[in-house]
């Protein structure tokens, strides 16, 4: 400060001011105090010593640190390059805690509501783990490949920590492909017995690989840029600063207890009270009181029930793993708020088209993921199809199939989403989109150019004394991974053309940028899955399995690749070396890889029921009944007879999404101060919640508590909350996490039953059945189009 001259920091402002003029996690406040300062002396209303003492205080704060202040709260403005960080004991723990997580999260993916071990409960279980390797190692060095290694460097590192956490984060979501697996296997979806430990893990491979490929070359569009904040990471960031890093006690608004303490004891509470709406008292976990005033009204089920119904009740759980799902402590409150609206917008749109019966969605249940013929009953797939395609003849003489209205809902917002965000991400961040292009074309030019060199913000300076990992390394990946793809696709009877695959992946990669630079800055990422099978529909039409195949590659792209850069941001905020992590990523994945072929096998043939929603311990496979049902209606029926005579409304999303983004971008640009706020695309993905099992009753008290929380407090008591608020969060999650495993090992695997009335009474009505309709089928014994009268 002492450096910076009133000139140039006059010069740090003006250009903050202009870059982050339209940034929603800029604080309103910093902005306001900048305008004054660079406004001048006179209409700042303070002295001329305080004026420059202020504005060179404020400048150096943005070219020394971060303007924002969740990222201070985690992130250190200085870095030490000689703290060890690549190790030997650092691998030990990260692939040991990398093979469990990856078991035990693949494990419960397929449970609701879902329990794994995320990266907020696999960080507790790292730190002791390090910290007992620092005691047991001794302190001995040896030789291999030339290079020399300590097997002890002394006390464990904040850095030692942060790898191993880029690590086991890879194991954190499991693996997609397993939920297709599932899909394919299983005898209630398509029965397909060539799916085998080969098929899948050269699939495994071929996905995960080909999303770390693609994450590597996001990074000058969501890493380095300033304004990709990615508010999912920061609780990582700030549990592993919790553990380590030493702490300077001072009091915050009264508070004086340590983070770390403070955590323990929301752990530890947390971990006690799970106990209740898990296991002893389940009706707090699906509190569907309302409808326990009159259990056999279907209205009423319909309107305010949290399993059949619609969810639209003030109050809907006391369990943490529900109120946690649109995770309330962590995403920003603008996008909280944006998709709550949509929620509940949409949830009104469901009603409406439910009670006037529109697409004869009154003889389904209001919101589910299946798929019904015109007799009321699930869609038999075993009837139309011959081979894994479409038999047209068994298909005019059986049934279209027929979805909800919720299931409508989510597809019409879904294919908007896709346009909207493509047009209105590309206007508003064209110029950065465009800049970081042409440096991805020069870095691919010159490869001793530095990916830093074109950004001057603290971080990227300090990271640009590490050797970067260039670009061509993640292209071999990328080529390699596609290439193992192709060989399991063609080996195995998939039945897949690999030029429907190769267009696919085209096609995800056009989408991914603007959706990445979205998921960095709103913590929603969109998923491409469900364009994926529309594609794939007019180009394999009534060929399911290839739909699904061509299904995993659209949902991976985008989702694998944004786990993996997320992980990388994250590496970026500790200034931990880009080859060191680059290493630990390819080898966590190769270890996930292994584990979660085995822990899928596991899960096919040791679960009695799977995948039924009245299996025992929950295992009712969302996901997979969902891709069942997309694939039904996009794969084997296609969109040509779904869009064209079925539902048509749906082939005219698309074109509105893209309409619709170019005045919603003009009315932003123009009155930005009103619209700063607004969202179109995550309104959209509020309105994407339906069409499932999941309802308004797993949002209403998550909307509550980021309210609460990321509005409230944050500006009324910001110290406390960038003390406290990531620390919260973490105590919760991991204590829910832990508990809920314990309980399930312990009382739900081989289950052990309490049957009393606080046990059962959210499932005794209506709303418990799952199976109930506003209308019965009419006296003809079926509804819909008149028989012979689809294609």
């Amino acid at each position: 400060m002492k450096s910076m001259t009133v000139e140039e920091a006059y010069g740090v402002l003006t250009d903050a001011a202009d870059y982050h003029s339209d940034d929603v996690n800029f604080p309103e406040r910093a902005m306001h105090k900048i305008k004054r300062l660079l406004a001048g002396e006179n209409l700042s209303g303070l002295d001329h010593e305080t004026y420059e003492i202020d504005l060179r205080l404020e400048a150096c704060l943005i070219k020394h640190h971060s303007p924002y202040p969740e990222v201070r709260a985690v992130c250190k403005p200085v870095d030490d390059p000689s703290i060890p960080v690549e190790t030997v004991r650092a691998y030990v723990v990260g692939i040991f805690w990398v093979a469990c997580a990856s078991f035990i999260n693949q494990l419960f993916n397929l449970r609701q509501p879902s329990l794994y071990l995320n990266s907020t409960v696999i960080q507790i279980l790292v730190y002791p783990s390090g910290k007992l390797l620092e005691r047991l190692l001794p302190r001995k060095s040896f030789t291999l490949f030339g290079k020399r290694f300590s097997l002890n460097h002394g006390p464990w590192s904040f850095k030692e920590q942060m790898l191993v956490t880029t690590m086991t984060n890879v194991a954190a979501g499991g693996s997609n492909f397993m939920n297709y697996v599932v899909t394919l296997k299983l005898p209630m979806f398509f029965g397909l017995n060539f799916i085998g430990f080969g098929f899948m893990f050269l699939m495994n491979v071929s996905t995960q690989f080909f999303g770390f490929g693609v994450a590597g070359l996001l990074r000058r569009w969501v890493i380095y840029p300033q304004k990709a904040v990615w508010p999912t990471i920061l609780p990582v960031l700030t549990l592993n600063k919790t553990l380590l890093l030493p702490e300077e006690k001072k009091s915050i608004h009264g508070w004086t207890i340590s983070k770390y303490k403070f955590f323990f004891i929301v752990f530890a509470l947390m971990f006690l009270y799970f106990f209740i709406p898990d296991y002893l008292f389940t009706a707090l976990s699906t509190f569907n009181w309302m409808t326990w005033i009159a259990p056999k009204n279907k209205t009423l089920a319909f309107v305010t029930g949290s399993r059949i119904g619609l969810g639209f009740n003030p109050w809907t759980s006391f369990d943490w793993a529900v109120i946690n799902y649109p995770a309330p402590l962590v995403i920003p409150f603008f996008s909280a708020a944006n998709r709550y609206f949509g929620t509940v917008l949409g949830g009104l749109i469901v009603l409406g088209m439910y009670w006037s019966n529109y697409m004869y969605t009154a003889y389904m249940p209001p919101n589910t993921s299946n798929v019904y013929d015109r007799t009321g009953k699930l869609y038999n797939l075993t009837r139309v199809i011959q081979d894994g395609v479409l038999n047209e003849n068994k298909y005019r003489q059986y049934s279209p199939p027929y979805i909800a209205a919720g299931n409508l809902l989510f597809l019409g917002a879904q294919y908007m989403t896709y346009t909207l965000s493509f047009v209105y991400v590309l206007l508003n961040e064209w110029k950065m989109i465009s800049e970081a292009f042409k440096g991805f074309v020069k870095n691919l030019r010159d490869r001793k150019m530095s990916n830093y060199d074109r950004y001057k913000d603290p971080i990227s300076v300090m990271m640009s004394k590490y050797p970067e990992v260039p670009d061509w390394w993640f292209l071999v990946i990328f080529v390699l991974a596609l290439a193992v793809g192709i060989i399991g696709l063609t080996v195995y009877p998939s039945n897949t053309p690999v030029w429907a695959v190769i267009v696919i992946l085209a096609m995800s990669l056009a989408l991914l940028v603007p959706i990445a630079i979205i998921y960095s800055v709103t913590g929603y990422m969109i998923s491409l899955s469900t364009l994926g099978i529309v594609v794939t529909g007019y180009m394999v039409p009534g060929n399911g399995i290839a739909n699904l195949l061509c299904r995993v590659y659209s949902f991976n792209v985008d989702e694998q690749a944004d786990t993996f850069i997320s992980d990388q941001k994250i590496a970026h905020y500790a200034k931990l070396p880009p080859r060191a992590v680059f290493r630990a990523q390819l080898l966590a994945t190769s270890v996930q890889v292994f584990t979660t072929t085995g822990a899928i096998t596991f899960l096919i043939n040791g679960i009695p029921d799977l995948c039924s929603f009245t299996q025992a311990s929950r295992f009712v496979c969302t996901f997979p009944h969902t891709l069942y049902s997309d694939t039904l209606l996009n794969g084997v029926v296609g969109p040509n007879r779904t869009f064209n005579s079925l539902y048509p409304v749906l082939k005219y999303a698309f074109l509105m999404g893209a309409v619709a983004a170019v005045p919603m971008w003009a009315i932003r640009r123009r009155f930005g101060k009103v619209f700063k706020f607004v969202h179109p695309v995550l309104i959209l993905a509020g309105m994407t919640r339906w069409g499932s099992t999941y309802n308004l009753s797993y949002y209403n008290e998550g909307f509550y508590l980021s309210f609460f929380f990321m509005y409230f407090v944050r500006r009324r008591y910001l110290a406390w909350w960038t003390k406290y608020n990531y620390v919260l969060s973490s105590g919760l999650t991991a204590g829910t996490a832990f508990s809920g495993i314990l309980i399930f090992l312990a009382l739900q695997y081989r289950p052990v039953k309490l049957v009393w009335w606080g046990n059962t009474v959210q499932s005794a009505g209506v709303d418990g059945k799952m199976v109930a309709t506003l209308k019965d089928i009419p006296a003809e014994g079926y509804f819909g189009l008149p028989a012979g009268s689809w294609q």
